[in-house]
């Protein structure tokens, strides 16, 4: 899509979560897990605005997100 698109300016980009979102019911469940192990959903808005606002020169098509601390 990517490729077909670009030609009329359409960013297609593929973003990959790979972790589990900080939302209230997962923290209930893991209560002991560090912080750092979960996605923080306005740091995931971010990347997603970042990859909108990229320039056409330097267009990312894949980013992929993970928490920085990989230990549950």
């Amino acid at each position: 899509m990517a490729r077909e698109f670009a030609p009329q300016g359409i960013h297609v980009g593929h973003v990959v979560i790979d972790g589990q979102i900080d939302i209230p019911r997962l923290r209930a469940l893991f209560p002991e897990r560090d912080a750092g192990t979960f996605l923080n959903p306005p740091a995931i808005a971010e990347s997603y605005w970042n990859l909108y606002a990229q320039d056409a020169s330097a267009w990312s098509h894949e980013v992929d997100l993970r928490p920085s601390v990989e230990k549950f």
